[in-house]
């Protein structure tokens, strides 16, 4: 068991929204929205000129002295050799940028007859975003120290400036309306700065869409398809024209063209699923993470993956608990983000120890891939980001486990033979194969696509 420390944050201001928790009850909470720092200062407009050589996004070439003086006099230099071709290409305004394959990602092979699967675990964050309490660029330092990668839900009212919020037309509700505010220049720097760096980590960025509006009077549960693809349209613009809307022209672009990363999403308080999938699967998503599951093998819905949060043990209680750290706060402080500070620490060792018994139910069991969510915040005085962080030390270098972002996740499940997983979805919660994995998985594999690792050579 990983030693308890605490993670000092201060506090912020709030924005009421609501979600689902345990038993289908809703609860109100005051969830962080606030993206903007105390200073609001706005950064004046450049030229466009793209400073890509200082984000190391690829390597500058300078000209050479037209003469060399060497120890005889002046001496003609040696034509100076072609500089490479930049492997950027911009996007627009130059707000994203295409530099070629993301680093850093696993090559997806397909299980061999009789092989065991890896645990994996994803670890995902819901409206991510860097503001004064730097969780963003704290979380991406514990996944590097410790084998991982995550999940970077974005929402994209938070690359969007407040003096600027009319560009925002939510469905269902007036223009610049956002119930978790929206951005300054200088957080919106801060949290391109972490969305490069993640991205050039190996880490995935989903999307959290844009104005997080649930429950009644025009919340995401009330949206029809046309509405949600609207919203996901706006979400890709908040990104793409970020230097735009900021005048930040200098600035290096985001490293990935938005239109071809963002394939998945958590719907905001888990609500307006059904019509949120229709719409995705539309517009090319591969995976949604917006419901509650058990800990099985997941499977495709409405043709996208299944890939929810689930129930583990809650330590003292009779019934299980999402995995997510808001459903382990309503169920302690109630409706209060900011519970009895006496019982602060308690309250993160009970999430910790929840979602590390149900890591040990799988990892010993039917090996189903571990699905958490989380919120940069400050809740009950930052409890559960420390426990959330002793879950990463605890699980992420153990032997056979695997923690990926939903992307890394998919593209494994995809290059699986199909009856394979359909037979791993046979094992129950908890259960391991009777007479052992080697058996279990035995039979011959089906032939895998063409383009799948594990497929035979195409000839030529």
């Amino acid at each position: 068991m990983a030693a308890t420390r605490r993670i000092t944050v201060p506090s912020r201001t709030t924005a009421t929204h609501r979600t689902t928790a345990t038993h289908g009850a809703t609860a109100t909470h005051g969830a962080t929205a606030t993206r903007r720092t105390t200073s609001t200062r706005r950064i004046a407009a450049g030229t466009a000129i793209v400073a890509v050589c200082a984000a190391s996004l690829t390597g500058c070439a300078t000209g050479a002295d037209p003469a060399v003086r060497g120890a005889s006099g002046p001496q003609k230099a040696k034509p100076a050799a072609p500089a490479p071709r930049s492997a950027v290409r911009l996007i627009g305004d130059g707000s994203t940028a295409y530099t070629g394959a993301q680093p850093h990602l696993p090559r997806p092979e397909r299980l061999r007859p009789g092989q065991k699967p890896p645990q994996f675990v994803v670890f995902s964050w819901d409206g991510a975003g860097e503001d004064s309490q730097k969780l963003f660029s704290h979380f991406r330092e514990v996944a590097k120290a410790n084998n991982a990668t995550m999940t970077y839900f974005l929402s994209g009212v938070y690359m969007l400036p407040d003096h600027k919020r009319d560009l925002y037309r939510p469905p269902q509700h007036s223009p610049g309306r956002s119930d978790i505010g929206f951005n300054d220049e200088e957080g919106i720097a801060a949290t391109v700065r972490q969305l490069r760096l993640a991205w050039l980590e190996g880490n995935e960025i989903g999307t959290h869409f844009n104005g997080h509006f649930c429950g009644g009077g025009g919340g995401v549960g009330q949206w029809s398809v046309e509405e949600w693809k609207d919203e996901i349209v706006q979400a890709k613009k908040f990104v793409k024209s970020w230097k735009t809307n900021t005048g930040m022209t200098k600035a290096a672009p985001l490293p990935f063209d938005y239109d071809k990363e963002l394939i998945g999403a958590r719907t905001p308080c888990l609500e307006g699923r059904k019509n949120f999938v229709r719409a995705a699967r539309q517009m090319g998503f591969r995976y949604d993470s917006s419901g509650v599951n058990n800990q099985v093998w997941p499977a495709k819905k409405g043709g996208l993956w299944d890939l929810s949060m689930q129930l583990v043990p809650f330590p003292g209680h009779s019934y299980e608990q999402l995995t997510m750290d808001y459903n382990f706060m309503v169920n302690q402080s109630g409706t209060t983000s900011q519970g009895d500070p006496a019982k602060h620490d308690f309250w993160g060792d009970q999430m910790r120890d929840g979602l590390l018994m149900g890591f040990r139910r799988a990892y010993h069991g039917n090996r189903a891939p571990l699905i958490i969510g989380n919120h940069f915040e400050s809740w009950n005085g930052g409890t559960y980001m420390r426990a959330v962080e002793e879950v990463v030390e605890a699980v992420c270098n153990k032997p056979d486990v695997r923690c990926v972002s939903f992307r890394q996740l998919a593209d494994w499940l995809d290059a699986q033979d199909p009856l394979t997983l359909q037979k791993l979805r046979t094992l129950g919660v908890g259960e391991a194969p009777k007479q052992g994995w080697a058996s279990f998985l035995s039979d011959h594999p089906a032939p895998a696509p063409k383009g799948v690792p594990g497929a035979p050579a195409v000839k030529q």
